[in-house]
């Protein structure tokens, strides 16, 4: 519906697409090691289903990852933004530990208006190329390097001009961690977390509205 307000507004997807993730925290559990095995194991650890009132505050969906070296426990709330407009078009969350890359077909807006796609390295490989030429995009990803073939200085002067554009997406997670509250929820469960983020990222599109009605406005 609010997609359906912006299009009447003149506020369509286009300019092309940036896609990125932000790890959201929760609450850590306080199990057992035998438990938290048993839950990476996709089972119900034993005894857990005699107690209801126990178990509806377990979180059986959370995920340790490391980023940067640090372990963070919970979820990721993945983003795909327009250009022009730093609208969140679409969106995905997912347990912590689900790679980045693995949101994109989740991600993808066949709706805009460009086919250009911004992401950091993370998105970057041939498997993923391949499916932004199966579904028509043009791949503005970061080029990353490895131990054997470090990037040439030509291939990270690109990247500093795709990083120009990118960033805008950061300003996205950066006003929902100043403006909006942060970014730890509070909420049990991959479904609960899915229903918090669809309306936290869809109050953030409420606040970016306002924001560019007000500026636009102020200049009128």
């Amino acid at each position: 519906m609010f997609e359906g307000y912006l299009r009447s507004q003149g506020l369509q997807a286009r300019g092309g697409q940036i896609i990125d993730a932000t790890l959201v925290p929760v609450p850590k559990q306080r199990n057992t090691r035998e438990e938290n095995k048993e839950i990476k194991a996709g089972r119900l650890p034993e005894g857990w289903d005699e107690n209801p009132d126990r178990l509806q505050q377990k979180d059986l969906d959370a995920r340790w990852t490391k980023k940067n070296g640090i372990s963070y426990y919970g979820y990721k709330n993945s983003v795909c933004i327009d250009v022009d407009h730093g609208f969140i078009r679409r969106y995905a969350v997912s347990p912590a530990n689900i790679h980045d890359s693995q949101m994109l077909p989740h991600l993808l807006d066949p709706e805009n208006e460009h086919n250009y796609v911004w992401a950091d390295s993370a998105y970057s490989g041939e498997c993923f190329e391949d499916l932004l030429k199966l579904g028509g995009f043009e791949s503005l990803i970061h080029e990353k390097g490895t131990r054997n073939h470090p990037l040439s200085d030509a291939a990270k002067d690109v990247n500093r001009v795709k990083s120009s554009i990118r960033a805008c997406v950061e300003h996205v997670f950066g006003g929902m961690t100043m403006s909006m509250g942060g970014k730890l929820t509070r909420k049990i469960g991959l479904e609960r977390n899915e229903a918090w983020w669809g309306l936290k990222n869809l109050t953030f599109n409420f606040l970016r509205y306002l924001q560019r009605s007000f500026h636009t406005a102020v200049v009128a």
